[in-house]
C-alpha cells in the first residue's frame, strides 16, 4: 500500500503580531508554514500596523510584507505601499483567499484586495 506524504511546506509566513488562531488556520494549508520570527527567514509577513512594515524589512529585507486591514480607509493603500509593503489584504476574509494572497505576494506580485483598493 503506498504511503501518502504531505507536501513539503515551502512558504514561510510571519504573523506580526502573533495570532495563534490565524497561525493554526494558515498551517492547515499544505504549502504554508507559519514561523515565529524574522530569524526563520519568512518569505511573506502579515502585519497589522504600518510601522511594522519597516521593522520586518529591517530584519529580513527579502521578505514581502502584506498589511492587514478590516476596511478601506482613505490613503491606506498608498501609505502601505509607500512604507514598503507588497500589498494590503482583508484581515477577516476567508483563510483560503488570504493564503492565495500570500502565495501571490511571495512570487513578487503586489496584492491589494479589491475591497480595500478605495475609490
Amino acid at each position: 500500500m503506498p504511503v501518502t506524504h504531505r507536501p513539503a511546506r515551502s512558504l514561510r509566513v510571519l504573523l506580526e503580531p502573533p495570532n495563534r488562531a490565524l497561525a493554526i488556520l494558515l498551517g492547515l494549508q499544505p504549502d504554508i508554514e507559519v514561523v515565529a520570527s524574522a530569524a526563520a527567514r519568512p518569505a511573506v509577513a502579515l502585519v497589522e500596523e504600518l510601522d511594522a512594515v519597516a521593522a520586518v524589512l529591517a530584519e529580513e529585507p527579502e521578505c514581502r510584507v502584506l498589511v492587514t486591514a478590516g476596511s478601506a480607509r482613505p490613503g491606506l493603500r498608498e501609505a502601505a505601499l509607500a512604507a514598503g509593503a507588497a500589498g494590503l489584504v482583508l484581515r477577516d476574509g476567508p483563510v483560503e483567499e488570504l493564503a492565495e494572497c500570500l502565495r501571490r505576494a511571495s512570487t513578487g506580485e503586489t496584492v491589494v484586495d479589491p475591497a480595500l483598493a478605495g475609490p
